[in-house]
């Protein structure tokens, strides 16, 4: 098992491939994907910063369209299917339920929620990934009461297609 001493992507490196069972239940992998693709770890559905962070998403999909949206966190894939029902969410919702892809990302508490039981929650990261399989932005916050930088994610998607 991975930890989240593993490190983070940087830009240019190749972002380490990966399958996630979706909402729906049905397996997603990163490299089968067409054309660029933006990964959200976030903590965890129904909590308040991350459901603001999916709808801010949701609501300016628009900008993100050269891109395939994608949110994972660890929570199950039932939790999450209720969550992207409830938000009326339009991208798929991925459960990385053992923190592995999160710790292959950098994306994981090491200890900060264990006092309350809780070793796999990721931490809010983004991340931007080109048809090539090379990571094109990166950033994971350890504080989950902050945002990602949308405007650069934006920015970078744009690029992509420039």
């Amino acid at each position: 098992m991975s930890s989240s001493n593993d490190t983070v992507p940087s830009v240019g490196d190749r972002a380490p491939d990966f399958t996630l069972y979706s909402s729906e239940q049905n397996p997603w992998r990163l490299s089968d994907q067409d054309q660029p693709v933006v990964l959200l770890f976030f903590p965890g559905a129904f909590t308040s910063v991350c459901t603001s962070e999916m709808n801010t998403v949701n609501k300016d999909l628009d900008a993100y369209a050269q891109a395939h949206v994608v949110g994972i966190s660890t929570d199950s894939p039932f939790v999450l299917a209720e969550f992207q029902s409830v938000e009326q969410l339009d991208f798929p919702l991925l459960s990385d339920h053992d923190a592995e892809v999160s710790a292959r990302y950098g994306s994981k508490y090491e200890n900060d929620f264990t006092s309350m039981g809780l070793d796999r929650v990721a931490k809010r990261s983004a991340f931007v990934v080109d048809q090539e399989g090379l990571v094109r932005y990166a950033e994971v916050l350890d504080n989950a009461g902050k945002q990602p930088d949308f405007e650069a994610i934006k920015d970078t998607v744009q690029s992509l297609s420039a």
